[in-house]
């Protein structure tokens, strides 16, 4: 009889996965209404494994393993390139064009005739089926301010829109300032950057180092994709922003990230990216994920960072503590954004997490899941699906193994007289329980169950 429910189950997750982004759309009316984002990106991210060093021949490299590896056919689609793909001469801030506006590295990116190196890049990434995100900062750069140089199509220039005493948030290069919307081209000149990105082929912007006072730099953003006629994801990630910026975020963007990053800088060896996160890196992200449930849904969701699941032992977190990752992540309904190497995949962590479509189906429902129980090490994250079915999702953050409990009606399931069916999502086994679910488990691990009333 298990083996019937498991085929079932599995069966059901599949067509979750494919029907759900149709259903998800009537749910949320307050998230921004461009069309995209209806469910969480699945996709990969350069900046946990490749950091500061991407090439095109790394881009492609990683793109065509999402291909071959099959996470491509399980909805894993976006392709994104980092910090580091443009010039940065120094503190000055990036070199610009004619325009204001950065300038590709060309001995990372090359071009192939007139065509820039970026566009072959995204070219070569849509010819695959994916599509392709890039990565911006705040403001403009101090070099177009002292070069002065015109916003396209307009009598303006950098130096009339620019406040130079306010300094922007660019990690790595420095040099940008911040922009005065108030000014006349100011809108211009966004514009003529969100245009010059759609020129390349560009599904996905990343604007990073945002703080609360950069609201009105979401909001230019959002303006300049939507007057570009081209469809681009608007991801917000953190400066030092908080839920001051929510409403903001919600109107204007699909995605933000506002947690720390999850990589573990401190514990890398040798000079590699190695290892990638930390149990405690992770497990920040519970707080977080509690806190931040109300602003979720379809259009825009909460983004709590790489999922650093894919290279075995150089992940740095326990094939336990890596089901903890997924199943917060899914329960948050949060952007799956592998942060990991997808050439060197270790096949435990690609078949049986990765590939996991009963965990990826409760990610893909658009429906970020409420803390019911914080007791403690024990932590319950529960969420009802349009059918009925509740998640539940009990963890233990402590070192030892402990029982985790909650009540069906604390997660919405009320009073039924023939019990539950609880169905681990991780197992694949079910069980039959009564007014309690309830499982023991193991230190800094999860067991995610689909509870369906019999």
């Amino acid at each position: 009889m298990i083996s019937i429910r498991k085929w079932t189950y599995a069966l059901t997750a599949a067509l979750v996965i494919v029907l759900l982004a149709g259903m998800v759309g009537m749910q949320n009316a307050r998230a921004e209404d461009n069309g995209l984002g209806r469910t969480p990106v699945l996709g990969w991210s350069s900046w946990s494994f490749i950091r500061e060093n991407p090439t095109a021949a790394k881009m492609e490299a990683q793109a065509l393993a999402l291909q071959t590896s099959g996470l491509q056919k399980l909805g894993y689609q976006y392709v994104n390139l980092d910090d580091f793909w443009y010039q940065c001469p120094g503190p000055q801030g990036p070199n610009v064009d004619l325009y204001g506006r950065w300038v590709t590295d060309s001995s990372r990116f090359p071009a192939q005739g007139d065509t820039n190196g970026i566009k072959v890049l995204a070219d070569y990434i849509h010819s695959l089926g994916m599509k392709f995100g890039i990565y911006v900062t705040p403001g403009i750069s101090r070099q177009a301010v002292s070069r002065n140089t015109p916003i396209k199509g307009t009598s303006y220039t950098a130096a009339q829109i620019a406040e130079p005493s306010v300094a922007e948030a660019n990690y790595n290069c420095k040099g940008m300032v911040r922009i005065n919307y108030n000014k006349p081209g100011a809108q211009a000149f966004i514009n003529s950057w969100v245009d010059m990105l759609a020129t390349w082929g560009v599904d996905y912007i990343k604007i990073d180092g945002m703080a609360n006072s950069n609201a009105p730099d979401v909001k230019a953003w959002s303006t300049a994709i939507r007057q570009s006629g081209r469809p681009m994801l608007l991801d917000v990630t953190q400066g030092s922003y908080t839920q001051a910026l929510a409403p903001t975020l919600m109107k204007y963007a699909n995605q933000w990230e506002f947690a720390p990053d999850v990589e573990c800088y401190r514990c890398e060896k040798g000079g590699s990216s190695y290892p990638l996160t930390s149990w405690a890196d992770v497990a920040k992200r519970f707080n977080y994920v509690a806190e931040w449930q109300p602003y979720a849904g379809p259009g825009g969701f909460n983004d709590y960072d790489s999922i650093e699941v894919g290279n075995g032992s150089n992940n740095g977190i326990t094939p336990v503590e890596r089901q903890t990752q997924l199943s917060l992540w899914a329960l948050a309904a949060a952007p799956f954004i592998l942060g990991v190497d997808l050439t060197h995949l270790d096949p435990t962590d690609l078949e049986k997490y990765l590939k996991n479509t009963a965990v990826l189906a409760v990610d893909q429902d658009s429906i970020a899941a409420r803390r019911v129980v914080n007791t403690g090490n024990r932590q319950v994250f529960a969420k009802r699906e349009p059918n009925g079915d509740a998640i539940v999702g009990l963890f233990n953050t402590g070192r030892e193994a402990a029982r985790v409990s909650v009540s069906a009606s604390a997660v919405g399931l009320s009073g039924n007289a023939g019990g539950y069916s609880l169905h681990d999502l991780w197992t694949g086994e079910t069980k039959k329980a009564g007014g309690t679910i309830s499982a023991v488990v193991p230190s800094h691990g999860v067991v995610l169950y689909r509870v369906r009333a019999d």
